[in-house]
């Protein structure tokens, strides 16, 4: 519990529930964690029939415990399950899996403002046949983990690569889904950037190479100055990027502080020069894991540039203050964000 990282140590439980398309779900188990068996005709292992979402479980300033906004988790798995023709999971079955396993684990919740445990679902194929065709049994599992800073360095500005040799995700593809090939696809691009002194990388439209998607696994929100009204500007949704429920939330808490909010294509071009005159004051940014991470510098084959002069903006302060207050239960939950569990 002593300097956590991300992903890196796990509690004691895991629950489980298997389906079959003859029968459905099958009672929810909670067990202890540990490995999973699979035959090596497993389907997973050959089709990549594999969904997962993310989401956190907070201390209260009551000293009670909270997840965050689970239903929106919930509600994207069964999306990403529709395109990967993959079953529905029932609400009260995925809800009370969190439950029970947050109950039974509560130990692992730390104290600490900042940290968290943090909750990974995931559904896979599990049907032991070869032959290119959706699987007729999965497996669904969650387990958890003590959850600090996501990046190693703490929260600090990154600096991010523009991936130009690679693309993240196609139109009519697998981009809206947390879909585990995604991710395997990425990681090409990710170690490009760390060959390149980058932190992450930063991907790009797959037609015209030109606008904006995403930062590895987060959403990309930029900081406008309109009318001497703080704007934020992200990638609009195309089916190629993952609707975040942290930039969903940013979207809700910029109408609560008053300040304006656009979702429109921004290009490479764009990002540079206005970043550069300062139009652009910041860039961001946002997902479960990490929660708000600013963007300091971008490297690309033809140069680079600064943002924010590389230091850590006022306006990306200010929202991660908020969502953690509003995580860890200090200001009011206007919205109906927190699920409480006693």
């Amino acid at each position: 519990m002593t300097n956590p990282g991300f992903g890196r140590v796990f509690s004691e439980h895991m629950v489980i529930s298997d389906y079959e398309a003859s029968s459905g779900w099958s009672t929810p188990i909670l067990q202890p964690y540990g490995p999973i068996t699979l035959d090596p005709a497993a389907s997973i292992l050959h089709y990549g029939q594999s969904i997962f979402e993310g989401l956190k479980c907070y201390p209260q300033k009551n000293g009670n415990v909270a997840l965050f906004r689970p239903v929106e988790n919930w509600k994207r798995m069964n999306e990403s399950a529709h395109r990967l023709a993959m079953p529905s999971i029932p609400e009260d079955l995925f809800i009370s899996a969190a439950e029970a396993l947050v109950r039974q684990d509560r130990s692992w919740v730390s104290d600490k403002r900042g940290e968290s445990l943090y909750l990974r679902p995931l559904m896979f194929a599990t049907e032991a046949a070869l032959g290119v065709r959706p699987s007729i049994s999965y497996r669904f599992v969650l387990f958890a983990s003590p959850c600090g800073s996501y990046f190693p360095q703490g929260y600090k500005a990154v600096s991010v690569w523009l991936s130009e040799d690679y693309i993240r995700a196609a139109p009519g593809g697998t981009g809206a889904a947390k879909f585990a090939g995604n991710y395997g696809a990425s990681l090409i691009g990710q170690k490009q950037a760390i060959d390149h002194g980058c932190d992450q990388v930063v991907w790009l439209d797959a037609r015209e190479h030109r606008y904006l998607e995403e930062m590895g696994g987060m959403n990309i929100c930029l900081v406008e100055k309109k009318n001497n009204q703080i704007h934020l500007v992200t990638p609009e949704l195309t089916g190629t990027i993952l609707p975040g429920i942290t930039r969903l939330s940013l979207i809700q808490i910029s109408k609560d502080l008053d300040w304006g909010f656009s979702e429109r294509r921004i290009s490479t071009q764009e990002w540079q020069e206005k970043s550069i005159s300062g139009e652009f004051s910041e860039t961001f940014a946002c997902g479960t894991a990490a929660v708000i991470t600013p963007i300091r510098e971008v490297k690309s084959r033809t140069g680079s540039w600064l943002i924010n002069q590389g230091t850590i903006g006022p306006v990306a302060l200010q929202l991660r203050e908020y969502l953690l207050d509003l995580q860890h239960g200090e200001i009011p939950d206007s919205h109906g964000w927190l699920h409480p569990i006693n």
